[in-house]
């Protein structure tokens, strides 16, 4: 892709937990953060609860699987626009799985043995109603397409999984 069009994107990620002292202590200090991005609300972030994080807060797992979801989201409903399948209620259920095991040391200053972490698979589930006039199977194969042409999907180094469930409404309910 040299040469092709290029798209910036920026920002801005605040430690706001300095407040309540210093990272002197793995245990004591705050993961509290806020992303902002210019022109848009805040987002209030943390650390996994696992990883001594707020639960209350978006963490940065829960946002790499909330974007893999929107952006497959997005794709799809351009391919069904294009396609003629017309989408009336679209939900995912997306799961993403972090595995921990130990590093082979290989990072300068490492220590042979520390635990690392790493995403391995993402499953989308989306849940797609379509008027009854849409063609179903048609629905169902834009899936594979929107995963192909998903940004951040072909991003990532780890399997993006979709498992497509598409409910045809009833006449009558349309």
């Amino acid at each position: 892709m040299a040469g092709g069009k290029r798209h910036r994107y920026e920002a801005k990620v605040v430690w706001t937990g300095a407040a309540e002292g210093p990272t002197r202590d793995y245990r004591t200090y705050s993961r509290a953060h806020r992303i902002e991005i210019a022109g848009k609300p805040p987002i209030e972030g943390s650390s996994d609860p696992a990883f001594l994080g707020d639960p209350s807060r978006h963490n940065p797992e829960d946002l790499l699987v909330a974007s893999l979801s929107a952006c497959h989201m997005l794709w799809y409903f351009h391919l069904c626009a294009v396609k003629g399948v017309v989408v009336t209620a679209y939900e995912d259920a997306a799961e993403g799985t972090m595995v921990e095991a130990p590093g082979p040391g290989d990072i300068p200053g490492d220590i042979p043995g520390d635990i690392r972490g790493r995403m391995t698979e993402v499953v989308l589930h989306p849940k797609v109603t379509i008027t009854a006039e849409s063609d179903p199977e048609k629905a169902r194969g834009l899936h594979e397409r929107a995963h192909h042409e998903c940004y951040i999907a072909n991003s990532m180094n780890f399997p993006v999984r979709c498992e497509p469930e598409i409910v045809v409404e009833t006449a009558s309910a349309a």
